[in-house]
């Protein structure tokens, strides 16, 4: 029995097909930058199950399938039965006997894990609590676009310790860069879900000195969907976590910053760092729609000669 291949956390793939999936973005994107049709997943289809709210996320798989050739099918679980109770592994049964690939956003990593041993198809993560690993697989993509390969390189991680950040951890043992991360008091990393042995990261108490010689600048909102409840105590205890321009000038000259979005300017990121020459968020945000549809191509259809 073939092994299905499935996205749902960065340590799912090899460097060697991380390298693959972004030369097959940079292909996939000089295409659509040229208005030539790409339909490899013709009469394919793509469910989107979604949990959580999304913009990005869905705008990037709903197009990139459509561009793709394929159709894209949006499930909120409000509105199925997931919302009343049928179990992950039945409803996982079911819709992957009737499309070619799940895509999955909600809470709990477990969920989609659960999910997945019980799909026929591909299934990739579009967030979890735990990783999100499509945008850090677009954050990477978008670096390596504008200054080369990250392998050697030091990323600065600035603010919570959320699913963004274990999945960049995850992505500096494979790619082979280092990260220094900062985050408050009181919101440190949870070990559990930091890989043993994996030596590719530096805490700092202190978020400036973090930024120290860094060739990119990460940040995400202060306070992740789910977590609303916490938002006034965050906003205090994450004083001084702000990315700044005294934070971008201890980083590397040629540095570059980046955010997931959405933005709050004026809490985790100044105005003047997002807006500025070195923030490329908007490259970083349109390049989920390219990698995404590298990963789709990849698992429907495996390596494309």
């Amino acid at each position: 029995m073939t092994t299905i291949k499935h996205f749902l956390q960065p340590s799912d793939f090899t460097l060697e097909e991380y390298e693959y999936v972004m030369e097959r973005a940079r292909v996939i994107k000089r295409k659509f930058k040229q208005y030539e049709t790409y339909h490899p997943l013709l009469d394919r289809t793509l469910v989107m199950v979604f949990e959580k709210h999304s913009t990005r996320t869905r705008l990037s798989f709903e197009a990139g399938m459509h561009q793709l050739g394929g159709a894209a099918i949006y499930l909120n679980t409000r509105d199925s039965q997931l919302g009343r109770g049928e179990p992950i592994e039945d409803a996982a049964q079911v819709m992957s006997r009737m499309c070619d690939i799940i895509m999955i956003r909600t809470y709990g990593q477990e969920i989609i894990d659960r999910f997945a041993r019980h799909s026929r198809v591909p299934v990739i993560n579009g967030l979890t609590n735990e990783h999100h690993p499509c945008q850090v697989l677009a954050d990477i993509f978008t670096y390596v676009e504008h200054r080369g390969s990250i392998a050697g390189k030091t990323v600065a991680w600035i603010g919570d310790a959320n699913n963004m950040l274990y999945s960049w951890l995850q992505a500096a043992r494979i790619f082979g860069f280092h990260l220094n991360l900062s985050t408050p008091k009181g919101y440190e990393m949870n070990m559990a879900l930091v890989e043993a042995g994996n030596t590719h990261y530096t805490v700092f108490a202190n978020p400036s000195d973090a930024c120290e010689g860094a060739h990119l600048v990460n940040t995400d909102v202060w306070t992740s969907m789910g977590y609303e409840q916490e938002n006034a105590a965050r906003l205090k205890a994450f004083d001084g976590w702000i990315v700044d321009a005294d934070k971008m000038r201890r980083a590397a000259s040629d540095a570059l910053f980046m955010h997931c979005l959405p933005a709050h300017r004026g809490e985790e990121v100044s105005a003047e760092v997002i807006d500025g020459p070195q923030s490329v968020v908007w490259d970083e945000a349109e390049n989920r729609l390219h990698v995404q549809k590298a990963l789709l191509e990849y698992l429907v259809k495996g390596r494309v000669e």
